[in-house]
């Protein structure tokens, strides 16, 4: 499974900006979808997921600032940041776990994590 991200960039403290994600493959299901994003000498953390179900985890320094949503049917997420701050800044990653689609057609046992190729968020004046 690939997975596309796209929609970073320099934007100014306050300013807003919009992630999309779509993923390709031999893809049954995929539960959940979301994003992390990483800054160097740190770990990956989480920034939003969102459920097949429609359950949403953000988080705590982004609630009431990014909205997540997806297309279940396409395999797409995608994240709005608004009023964006320094401590923004970092690489996002989009994430899937990936329920692949097994011979006899149904959902193979054996799901596994897939991450996008990351994409770059700076908020500088």
């Amino acid at each position: 499974v690939q997975l596309q991200a796209s929609g970073g960039g320099l934007v100014q403290p306050g300013g807003s900006l919009k992630l999309s994600c779509a993923a390709s493959g031999n893809i049954f299901g995929i539960n959940p979808m979301g994003w992390y994003r990483q800054v160097p000498g740190k770990q990956r953390e989480l920034v939003a997921t969102r459920m097949t179900g429609g359950r949403v985890e953000y988080a705590d320094s982004v609630k009431g600032r990014f909205s997540i949503d997806r297309d279940i049917a396409k395999h797409t997420v995608s994240l709005d940041l608004n009023n964006l701050k320094p401590e923004d800044t970092a690489v996002y990653y989009c994430y899937a776990k990936v329920i692949p689609r097994a011979a006899y057609g149904g959902p193979s046992r054996k799901d596994y994590d897939a991450w996008g190729q990351g994409t770059q968020v700076t908020v500088s004046s």
